[in-house]
């Protein structure tokens, strides 16, 4: 994953959850992955369902997002916009199908 992302990739988490923000730079982004598993105790699962590119340099993805945290269960849909450049991601956006139930499981 270090191979295919930019040193400084940024990443994009909508919403007012606590991990909702940006994060510059590829150790940060790699930070909130970590979040995404550690907070879930490993429970938190991103399913890949398709994925399109075009001669853009961006590629979209979708996928299902699972997971248990404090009682709560997560069960939702997400695509991600990833932008290209030279081989590798530069920049990661989330968007939710449902950003207020995203956003519930992260409070």
């Amino acid at each position: 994953l270090t191979e295919l992302m930019s040193e400084n990739a940024s990443w994009h988490t909508p919403g007012h959850s606590r991990i909702a923000g940006d994060h510059v730079g590829r150790s940060a982004v790699f930070a909130q992955f970590g979040r995404y598993g550690g907070e879930t105790n490993g429970t938190f699962k991103a399913d890949l369902k398709q994925a399109f590119g075009g001669d853009n340099g961006q590629v979209v993805a979708s996928h299902h997002n699972s997971g248990e945290r404090n009682g709560k269960r997560l069960d939702s849909d997400c695509c991600i916009v990833f932008e290209v450049k030279n081989g590798q991601m530069v920049s990661g956006r989330e968007h939710f199908v449902d950003l207020h139930h995203w956003d519930a499981f992260w409070a």
